[in-house]
């Protein structure tokens, strides 16, 4: 191993130090400002040349949150996310419904949305329930960084690592082969997270019922465009799907989706400027950091070495579920699996599943295991609240490990 791999090697693991170290002994760094940190280190000790570290940036991904911040700022604004909110949560009682509807209801939806999507639309409703019921932020924020992770499991469209081994993978059908086998273990890991959050807040649960107000939009002209987006957006995901099963419009990507959705605001609102410039924007400079200090990592060759030299079954169903959510907590889970994919040749169903199933639920070990996660807490930042690294694993650790039973269990055994 030569110096280079240590630089990269080195950089990454400051970043995965500085990250659980953060807010301790008063160390106050954000994690864009982490990533930021280990991605100048690369290019400034040449392990990537500046001109390939803009190329690592995936403007696919930039462009298609940059466009969802948008739709999310302005029904924020406007107040339009409230009273939808108020329409899909109101019928809650007490916090134990409150917990499961947003479980099963935004993990639900994120299998079809995209996780990163409701992690960016999802964050402020945490907040404002938290806020006016009294109840512990950390929480709710769990409870959607859960949600979102682990239903996005479930669906070729769930997350970017499921598109593409859906793509690569040879799957004719493949919305039909994703819910067949990972459907009924989802729908178990989403049980299993609300029984560790209502152990973990058990303080918090109790039958006193919830107050559900029905907010006054503060824009309606901006609700209207917010609205019309959100449904715009909804729409085109539904024709992206019937695209997809009936074989046709591959070629119509989610982040087209993103930008026309976004359009309405862009073009039609006079508070267009604004909204832009509320967007979170050092979310965006985490992921530009995050894809040039993953492509040094991935151009020294370190993990793909370990990989190869370990005598390992690499197509057995708990090897990959082990490896997937371990491996992915240093390259990221896409990275991985454009990794791990080629080593499963003529690869079964059960193997694609674990893989699906492994480098998804990744993200409810650590924070940095799921961009999603990232998401949430970045945007919780900006209101003053936030999840530590100790948070988050308190709840993450033992529920990834049941999430790894269950799914092995009912793709080996069951």
């Amino acid at each position: 191993m030569n110096f280079e791999l240590n630089i990269s090697a080195a950089a990454l693991a400051a970043v995965l130090l500085l990250t659980a170290l953060r807010q301790v002994a008063g160390l106050r760094l954000q994690i864009w400002q982490v990533m930021l940190g280990g991605a100048l280190v690369v290019v400034l000790t040449g392990q990537i040349a500046p001109h390939e570290a803009l190329r690592a940036i995936n403007p696919d991904v930039m462009i298609f949150l940059a466009g969802m911040f948008i739709i999310g700022e302005a029904m924020q604004e406007s107040g339009y996310l409230l009273q939808l909110s108020h329409r899909l949560f109101g019928r809650a009682r007490d916090l134990d419904q409150l917990v499961l509807l947003i479980l099963f209801g935004m993990g639900g939806i994120s299998a079809l949305l995209m996780n990163d999507t409701l992690a960016i639309m999802g964050t402020p409703l945490m907040l404002y329930f938290a806020r006016v019921n009294r109840v512990s932020p950390k929480l709710l924020l769990l409870t959607l960084a859960f949600a979102v992770t682990t239903g996005s499991a479930m669906s070729p469209i769930g997350n970017p690592q499921n598109l593409l081994i859906a793509i690569n993978g040879g799957l004719t059908d493949p919305f039909v082969a994703f819910l067949k086998s990972l459907l009924l273990p989802t729908v178990a890991n989403l049980f299993l997270a609300y029984i560790l959050l209502r152990f973990f807040f058990r303080e918090q649960f109790s039958r006193e019922p919830l107050n559900h107000l029905q907010e006054p939009l503060e824009d309606p002209k901006l609700a209207l465009l917010s609205e019309f987006s959100f449904c715009m957006l909804m729409v085109l995901v539904a024709a992206k799907i019937a695209a997809v099963l009936l074989g046709i419009g591959a070629e119509f990507r989610l982040t087209y989706i993103a930008l026309l959705s976004a359009l309405p605001i862009i073009l039609l609102s006079e508070r267009r400027s604004e909204i832009i410039r509320k967007i979170d924007w050092p979310t965006l400079i985490f992921f530009s950091s995050m894809f040039v200090l993953m492509e040094s990592v991935w151009r020294s060759g370190i993990f793909q070495a370990l990989l190869a030299g370990a005598d390992l079954n690499v197509s057995s169903v708990p090897v990959i579920l082990l490896l997937s959510v371990l491996t992915s907590q240093l390259i990221s889970n896409v990275p991985f699996v454009a990794l791990y994919q080629p080593l499963l040749t003529g690869a079964s169903l059960d193997e694609l599943m674990a893989l699906a199933a492994g480098s998804t639920i990744a993200g409810n070990l650590f924070i940095l295991g799921a961009a999603s996660n990232v998401i949430i807490i970045q945007n919780a930042e900006k209101e003053g609240e936030t999840l530590t690294f100790l948070d988050f694993a308190r709840v993450g650790v033992p529920l990834t490990l049941l999430n790894v039973l269950v799914y092995w269990l009912f793709l080996s055994i069951l």
